[in-house]
């Protein structure tokens, strides 16, 4: 996955959890849909996943800061010859 693609799923992706973890959208709409009761269990999958685009998005960041450096961004890595 290139960078511009990680760095735009790891924003949309934060965005989307932040969202719908501060506000009651999500709710509404589970209840809308007949699917309340699952808005107990909601903050078992959003936080965590808030969490993870939030990492997704640093990674993309800290990759494309070394890229535009120069450095090499696999340096830790064995290369294949």
């Amino acid at each position: 996955m290139d960078n511009r693609t990680l760095l735009k799923t790891g924003i949309v992706g934060t965005a989307v959890a932040a969202v719908c973890c501060t506000t009651p959208i999500f709710v509404i709409l589970l209840s809308a849909l007949g699917l309340s009761a699952w808005a107990g269990w909601l903050d078992y999958v959003l936080l965590p996943a808030l969490f993870v685009f939030v990492g997704v998005t640093i990674y993309a960041l800290r990759r494309r800061c070394a890229e535009v450096a120069g450095c090499d961004v696999g340096a830790g890595q064995k290369r294949k010859r």
